[in-house]
């Protein structure tokens, strides 16, 4: 049996790359063993996510707030852990990136629903808007953060295209395809013109595969400092800022940064990108 598989390190998070991965990959060769599935793994992060949502919704009291990150990083652990164990036991599906994803989501929804319900009794009912409104944002920012990962770990590290959004693949029926083929759009959509660069960088190196390698290290030069930018709008950097927000007693502070500043950072991210893009030299 293998090792677990880790994310590159030239575009992970110090969060990640010194905490968080370490741990998934030490508890995932007992997950292995025990003959615990990847679903259930993420399942199981699930679980604390919606325990740390009940933990933030009594904010007010600091324990309660230590509590919810506390949840939040076991959640993160297990987070990672399930995509590594995913590749360490060969049984990643797409069912199981769907789980995994909406796992994620309802960790999140339920700490900023928990946060929420006292927020709007000591607030007014508008904190609703609000919460709603950050929400939507954070899924868009996570979609185009998240696609960004996946064009680099293709294109920069030489990985399977298989994972890749791609609209045209033959349909699929199934709930979890149909919830995918959602997500996907959203990701194309707010990615802009990521996927005609990479469709045009793949015809490069399939014409030319003796220029290939010479491409990929252009692209990794090129790509991965700005992905490490891209960290921003990280559930790791989310998961601080609510902590940070709620010990200080302040946490509609949180919502209003990731609706006003988050957005405004997503907007430079892809301006950025779009910059590299036409920038980029596809000759040898």
């Amino acid at each position: 049996m293998s090792e677990p598989v880790r994310r590159a390190v030239e575009i992970e998070t110090p969060s990640n790359l010194y905490v968080i991965h370490p741990l998934s990959a030490w508890i995932v060769p007992y997950f292995a063993r025990a003959k615990i599935i990847p679903n259930q793994v993420s399942l199981a992060g699930m679980g604390c996510g919606i325990a740390a949502g009940i933990a933030y919704h009594f904010y007010p009291h600091t324990w309660c707030v230590f509590l919810g990150f506390a949840l939040m990083f076991a959640w993160h652990v297990l987070d990672g852990a399930d995509g590594q164990l995913a590749r360490l036991t060969n049984t990643y599906s797409e069912f199981g990136k769907v789980i995994d994803g909406i796992c994620d989501y309802v960790t999140f929804t339920a700490v900023y629903v928990g946060l929420a319900l006292t927020l709007a009794t000591i607030h007014g009912g508008w904190v609703w808007y609000l919460v709603i409104a950050a929400g939507l944002s954070h899924a868009l920012q996570s979609a185009a953060f998240e696609l960004q990962r996946q064009y680099y770990n293709v294109y920069g590290l030489g990985r399977t295209p298989s994972a890749l959004p791609d609209l045209d693949a033959p349909a699929r029926k199934g709930t979890a395809a149909w919830l995918n083929n959602i997500y996907t759009r959203a990701q194309l959509l707010i990615g802009g013109e990521a996927a005609p660069f990479h469709q045009k960088l793949a015809a490069a190196m399939a014409a030319h595969p003796e220029t290939a390698d010479t491409l990929r290290a252009r692209y990794c030069a090129t790509f991965a400092p700005a992905i490490r930018r891209w960290a921003l709008l990280s559930s790791n950097a989310r998961t601080i800022g609510i902590f940070l927000c709620a010990v200080a007693g302040a946490p509609l502070l949180f919502f209003l940064l990731e609706f006003l500043i988050l957005n405004a950072v997503l907007g430079a991210l892809l301006a950025d990108q779009r910059h590299r893009y036409e920038a980029f030299s596809f000759k040898a």
